[in-house]
This record gives structure tokens, sequence and C-alpha cells, in this order.
């Protein structure tokens, strides 16, 4: 089984380094649904950038590489690990390369839109999202276990096929992701929640702190800034394409978390302004005690 990848920046390359490191494991996967014929698994990457395909073969992202589309119909699996807004066109010009009974998957982190769209191109469609990352982008950001530990989103609907969701699940445990299964719609009104939400948040606290007026209090803002700043901070400052596509394709979601968000920051600033100190207090004990609940 040939396993192939589109878009071989951060999450495509970090993805094809794992799965090119672990081929004894996907040699089994094999061995389980397709005829293996002794043969090993193979690794194959589509780049717009003849540099970037030259650059995955060195780096051992994958074995073979192309900025020919073409290149895909030898694969059993495609992961799409475009942009957002290139996810569709990428499958549209896919289509007439893939066999009849290859399995499509991207890696997008807003899903309802794009199932809803790609599941009528492709009738081996299943979207799917590892929630994992860094700042960088490029074929330089990519790393071995990238996904280690971190969840891993399948967003099956009541058209998808078991053994296309199988396939894609065994991969993302491949990957040693922690596979959660929900529907698109749950998806994106989650995500707004705990990733694109604090995207725009922490935006906002950077673009605030910025236009301070006062230039000295600004410059020593820069110096004394430390972990407080620097975790409120990171995602702010990460990938400012990625950032419009998630307002772009989850913006009803997004607005329903940012609106409850102000609500819950008007109600801090009425108890600062009433010098209401024992009701700040108790909605810090109870902050501290609700962020334990997450898994992280």
């Amino acid at each position: 089984m040939n396993i192939g990848i589109v878009g071989l920046g951060l999450i495509g390359g970090s993805m094809g380094l794992d799965l090119c490191s672990i081929q004894p494991k996907l040699i089994q996967l094999q061995a389980d649904n397709y005829p293996s014929n002794g043969q090993a698994y193979r690794v194959l990457g589509v780049s717009r950038h003849s540099s970037t395909c030259e650059k995955a073969i060195a780096m051992g992202v994958v074995d073979e590489a192309s900025v020919d589309l073409s290149l895909m119909a030898r694969a059993d699996v495609v992961f799409i690990c475009t942009p957002i807004a290139a996810i569709a066109s990428t499958l549209e010009q896919l289509i007439p390369y893939l066999k009849p009974t290859t399995i499509v998957t991207d890696v997008g982190s807003v899903k309802q839109p794009i199932v809803e769209t790609l599941s009528k191109l492709w009738p081996h469609f299943v979207g799917g999202h590892p929630m994992a990352g860094t700042a960088e982008s490029g074929i330089e950001a990519a790393q071995k276990n990238l996904f280690l530990g971190n969840p891993y989103v399948i967003t099956p609907t009541e058209t998808t096929s078991n053994y296309d969701l199988e396939i894609v699940t065994q991969i993302a445990h491949l990957l040693q992701a922690k596979v959660y299964q929900c529907s698109p719609q749950d998806h994106d009104k989650t995500v707004a929640w705990i990733s694109h939400l604090p995207v725009t948040v922490s935006a906002s606290l950077i673009a605030a702190l910025t236009a301070e007026e006062d230039v000295n209090v600004q410059q020593l803002a820069q110096q004394l800034a430390s972990s407080g700043f620097r975790d409120t901070s990171r995602v702010g400052g990460g990938n400012p394409e990625l950032g419009v596509m998630m307002a772009r394709y989850n913006r009803t979601a997004l607005l329903r978390s940012l609106q409850a968000y102000r609500s819950s920051l008007d109600g801090l600033i009425h108890l600062i302004e009433q010098e209401d100190w024992d009701s700040l207090e108790q909605q810090l004990i109870q902050t501290q005690q609700d962020r334990r609940k997450f898994n992280f």
C-alpha cells in the first residue's frame, strides 16, 4: 500500500517523517488489509515546488516526490495537507488520477464545510484533523513525533465507509496520536473554543500592548516579558494565513465563542471597577479549579 501526501509543509512533512521511519509497522497494516506481495510501503509526496520535493527526499520525509499530481495515481490513501482554502480544489485536481478505491483524507482545522464539500466530490473521503503544530511553516519545520500524544480527530458522517474509517484511524495510531471521533459540527464548535478563540484573543493581546501610547512602557514591556506573556501570546504570533482561514471557515462558531468571551471579560471588568475583590477572588478560584478539567 502506498500513502500519498499532497502538501509537504509542517504537517505533511512531519507526517512523512514518521511514516517513513516506521515502515515495518506499515507493512503489517498492509498485510492486514491489502495483498502485500512481499513489498514494503512507500510514501509519495507532491509539492508545488521542485526544491521542496528535493528537500523532502533528502530529509527522509518521502520515498518519492514530484510536482505532478499524477504521482498520486499509485497511492491507496492520500492525505491532503494544503491550507484550508486549497483543500477542495486540490481534490478536484486529484480526481482524474485517483483509483476508484483510493481513500482521501485531509488535515484541515475546520471540518464541517470541508466534509460537506469533499464528500460530494469523492465517495471515499474521511475528514481528519491532527491537532499538533508549531509557529513555524514549510518543509524545514517538519519534525519527527509531532503527533505523539496529541489528539487526532476524525469526523465521519453517516455515509463514511467503516473500512475507510478504519484505515485512516490505523494510520493515525501509527503516528502515535490519540484518536477521537466526533461529527464535523461538534468538531468545529469545540475547536472554536480551544484553538480558534485562543488564537484570536492572543492576537488581540499583542495588538493591545503594541498600541500602548507610552513608548517607554511599551519598550519596557518588551524587555520584561517572560513566561506569562510568552505563553499567552504564543498562538497569536503564529501563521497569519492559518488564523485567517480559521476565522473564515469557522466564522459562526468563532463569533459565538468570541461573544461569550467578551461577556466574560466584561464581567471581570465590572468586578474590578466595583472593587468587588471577594467576587473576583471567587471567580479566580473557580477558573483555577476548572482548568484542571482539561487534558494537557
